[in-house]
């Protein structure tokens, strides 16, 4: 068959790969995409839909367990299972067609159902087609990893991609890892009945500051979680309906025995096979090289999301997306920005951060400002007796806003002003005034950012000021 030809190739019909080809084709190209698995990627299939539909399940049973806080008979609820994960399919099925094959085909993408692989710098086979195009952008994403823990090869395990078939309550649950996944998991199945142990080598949520993740961690413990962190895992062992951890402690060797096994220790990309070799573009084990326009080694090469290494969010695919097709289609010198790059771990309490860190802005900036506002403060979430966390913000003595975060109910939604303020470039003044409806929660937000003009408005001088103008009646 002869070669086929498009203006844009992109491989992968994950969040990323599907803005490409949506974008692209809107505007005009000839896409090709080509997927080899299910449409939609990981995140509708096996991660963000999946996990959030879980999460919500565990939120209703928490809250009829908790319901006497409003005068309202708690419950221990029955949790059917099965139902569960007839509710999380549904989900999927929901937003299914947003990402279907029939969607993409109206747009006029020729979707195909194969695995690419490069063949030289400018061509692809996929299945029995050939495909040459101007660009193309790498978008296949990343799946979970596999540590090389021995026995861990001959015991049964889960990890997000086998999780959400699972129709039958766990006994007892053992999560290897304690990042975002693993503990958003845990608690998950915690409040769905489970009894759940999170297995880590180091403290849980390890890129988050440390004084958030002390109160995300309280509400894990309190719901019930058991936290094995700073341990070494020697050994998995066991089979179907009984699975053992061997893990070091303080150089004493202990076992833990559960019934199901989850595995949350990380990424990798999902590079394997494609012939990258023969495309002239350069990778490593953190996935395909990039420069900050996202060019591969090889300048007709592009490379978006997981794939491209760096963070991993669906959010940061789709904004990828939006700087490759600039740079391939408009030939816009556009370039990847991180300074306002969000992420959320929906824990409850869930736990949100954009921009610098306090660490970090000490290390980079030295002397700046945090403002804090505790939700223990804040009207609205005294009503819904959702009074754990707190807003932390970070600025410089000038009031540029430099990062925030929030841990506490409703923080992914609560941070949002906060990622618009710093990519607007504007000082914590406009936080401060603007006008916040009451009573709501993003009050909060209001708050921490007018705590910085608290000394100046309430000190001594302004005080001194306001004396001697009154003298003049």
């Amino acid at each position: 068959m002869a070669d086929e030809r498009f203006d844009v190739c992109v491989i992968g019909a994950g969040s990323g790969g599907l803005s490409t080809a949506y974008g692209a084709s809107h505007m005009g190209a000839r896409v090709a995409l080509i997927e080899d698995h299910r449409m939609g990627g990981d995140c509708l299939n096996f991660g963000c839909v999946p996990s959030k539909a879980l999460l919500a399940a565990g939120h209703a049973a928490h809250a009829m367990r908790h319901a006497d806080r409003f005068g309202v008979g708690a419950v221990d609820p029955e949790v059917d299972f099965a139902a569960v994960n007839r509710h999380v399919k549904d989900v999927i099925a929901t937003i299914e067609p947003n990402d279907s094959v029939e969607r993409y085909a109206g747009f006029g993408v020729d979707v195909i159902a194969a695995r690419a692989r490069f063949t030289g710098r400018d061509t692809v086979e996929a299945g029995s087609r050939t495909i040459r195009a101007r660009r193309f952008v790498v978008a296949t994403g990343s799946r979970a990893a596999v540590p090389p823990i021995p026995g861990l090869d001959t015991a049964p395990y889960f990890t997000n991609e086998t999780l959400f078939d699972n129709t039958a309550r766990p006994g007892h649950l053992l999560v290897i890892g304690g990042g975002p996944i693993g503990s958003e998991m845990a608690q998950a199945h915690r409040r769905l009945g489970s009894r759940v142990t999170i297995v880590d080598m180091g403290p849980i949520l390890p890129k988050d500051d440390p004084e958030l993740v002390a109160v995300v961690r309280q509400g894990l413990v309190d719901d019930g979680v058991e936290l094995l962190e700073r341990v070494s895992v020697k050994s998995v062992s066991g089979g179907a309906g009984r699975v053992a951890i061997a893990y070091e402690k303080d150089g004493e060797t202990r076992e833990i025995e559960g019934s199901h096994l989850l595995v949350a220790a990380g990424r990798v990309p999902n590079i394997d096979g494609m012939g990258l070799e023969a495309a002239g573009v350069e990778f490593g084990r953190q996935g395909i090289e990039v420069d900050a326009r996202l060019r591969t080694t090889n300048p007709k090469v592009y490379a978006i999301g997981d794939c491209a290494g760096g963070f991993q969010f669906t959010h940061l695919a789709n904004y990828h997306a939006g700087v490759a097709i600039r740079n391939v289609l408009l030939r816009m010198p556009s370039k990847v920005n991180l300074e306002a790059l969000p992420w959320v771990t929906y824990t409850d309490p869930e736990m949100a951060h954009v921009g610098m860190t306090e660490d970090r802005a000490r290390k980079e900036r030295g002397d700046v400002t945090v403002l804090r506002f505790p939700y223990r403060e804040n009207d609205r979430a005294i009503a819904e007796r959702r009074t754990e966390g707190f807003v932390k913000a970070v600025t410089t003595k000038r009031g540029r806003i430099l990062g925030a975060s929030i841990v506490g109910a409703g923080a992914g939604d609560l941070i949002q002003p906060w990622v618009l303020s710093i990519s607007a470039g504007l000082k914590i003044g406009a936080m401060a005034g603007m006008i916040a409806p009451y009573p709501t929660m993003g009050e909060i937000n209001k708050r921490a950012a007018g705590s910085f003009y608290t000394p100046r408005v309430f000190g001594d001088g302004m005080k001194r000021a306001v004396r001697f103008l009154g003298r003049f009646g």
